[in-house]
């Protein structure tokens, strides 16, 4: 495990996928003791992972294990995942919705439309409210999970889309010197596109 102030995964913490699935089962055995303490349900449903480099590090090295998408995919796992290792005063959780029945899932899904802007931690008379990453992946007003998918193709073109309508938010393709470029205007967050915005073209 890396030390507790460990802040920022790089390429170098990165295992060569055969290097890792060498030690996969040994390193996701550790991952799982570790989070054990780092669980906290809440509710019936609800249930808070706190975590840290390594349980990120864990996610992105099994990102690329399941993806295997190489140095392309790594840069984009980096990006989701580096932004939810604590920088220090701060703590950052991910919530799962653990609800086995399809029926019941969707009728309890559906009245926690915007759950990620209630969430808070109360010690004695203090309350600290929560803070929602500002990416697509939210909720609609209806309780209904938005997410991004990404495609690429063998000549390294990327394109993200998202559940809610299918759009098209990003498209990067080589440029007149080869390099990536995205040229899909857009917005960085969920709520403009749920609040109607401009036909971009």
């Amino acid at each position: 495990m890396m030390p507790a102030a460990a802040k920022q995964i790089t390429h170098a913490d990165i295992l060569p996928l055969p290097d890792y699935v060498k030690v996969r089962k040994e390193r996701r055995s550790a991952v799982v003791a570790l989070k054990k303490n780092r669980r906290l349900p809440v509710g019936p449903h609800a249930t808070f992972y706190f975590e840290n480099f390594d349980t990120m590090l864990s996610q992105i090295q099994e990102m690329l294990y399941i993806e295997k998408g190489g140095d392309e995919q790594l840069e984009d796992e980096l990006s989701a995942y580096n932004p939810l290792i604590p920088q220090g005063r701060e703590l950052v959780a991910t919530v799962m919705f653990e609800i086995d029945d399809e029926v019941r899932r969707r009728r309890v899904l559906s009245t926690l439309g915007g759950v990620e802007h209630q969430m808070f931690i109360k010690i004695g008379a203090e309350t600290m409210k929560g803070v929602a990453e500002d990416d697509l992946d939210r909720t609609t007003a209806d309780g209904k999970g938005v997410r991004k998918a990404t495609l690429r193709n063998q000549s390294g073109c990327v394109a993200r889309l998202t559940s809610y309508g299918a759009m098209l938010i990003e498209l990067h393709v080589p440029d007149r010197k080869g390099q990536l470029a995205d040229v899909v205007l857009g917005f960085d967050s969920l709520a403009p596109y749920l609040a109607g915005h401009p036909f971009f073209g």
